[in-house]
């Protein structure tokens, strides 16, 4: 009897962990996922990747700079969310715009604060400045290929500037822009690269892709906060 009893509750035992099993692997998976990053990724790109908050992505990976995103770089991405980009119906990831992540750009002039994607910026000026972009392109960049003035690879954030109004490292803040390739409404850029045809209150910003997708920027007229270090 004893016997019977124990080979009884064995088997129900059994039995109730291959359910909880099945029923596990049918459960979304809700812990913090990691992505590697490629060429070209930033945090507003991933976060329509993985629909997720832009913000609490960016909270949930304090120490990467979001204008120094490199390939290889491991970036957490937060609960709830999978790390299977979402598919359109031809397959291709989505990128759509219908799933488009913006920021609330907030000014406190009487402070000297701004604030972009909950987080708070310290300027000690402004200036409204032509901007064009550039790409990695060879055509672009000349015989020393895609890097800045310092030899340092062409990133998201580098702008190249005329040294005689913004001086070299210069860190802003750029508002007013419009490009799928740049986050909405803001980004903190570092002036690290020159450029023959920059001159006087002109930038022209690297944005990671493709000539003929960057040249879409064409001219626009933007403002930059100069960040306090």
């Amino acid at each position: 009897m004893f016997k019977h009893h124990y080979f009884t509750r064995t088997i129900k035992a059994a039995i109730i962990a291959v359910g909880l099993t099945v029923v596990a692997q049918g459960l979304p998976v809700y812990a913090d996922s990691v992505h590697k990053a490629k060429e070209g990724d930033t945090f507003y790109l991933l976060a329509q990747k993985y629909d997720v908050n832009l913000v609490k992505l960016m909270s949930a990976n304090p120490d990467i700079e979001a204008a120094n995103i490199y390939e290889g770089l491991n970036i957490t991405i937060p609960d709830g969310v999978s790390t299977v980009p979402q598919a359109s119906a031809n397959g291709d990831s989505n990128f759509s715009s219908n799933s488009e992540v913006s920021s609330t750009l907030k000014v406190f002039s009487n402070e000297k604060v701004v604030q972009a994607w909950g987080k708070a910026f310290n300027y000690s000026d402004t200036i409204n400045v032509k901007a064009s972009a550039y790409s990695a392109a060879a055509s672009e960049n000349g015989k020393w290929g895609a890097v800045d003035y310092y030899g340092n690879p062409l990133k998201l954030g580098t702008i190249a500037v005329d040294p005689k109004v913004i001086p070299m490292g210069t860190k802003v803040l750029v508002t007013g822009h419009s490009h799928p390739g740049l986050p909405n409404n803001a980004f903190v850029a570092t002036a690290t690269d020159q450029g023959g045809a920059i001159k006087g209150n002109r930038i022209d910003i690297f944005i990671p892709g493709s000539a003929s997708s960057v040249s879409q920027f064409g001219y626009q007229d933007v403002k930059l906060y100069i960040i306090n270090e």
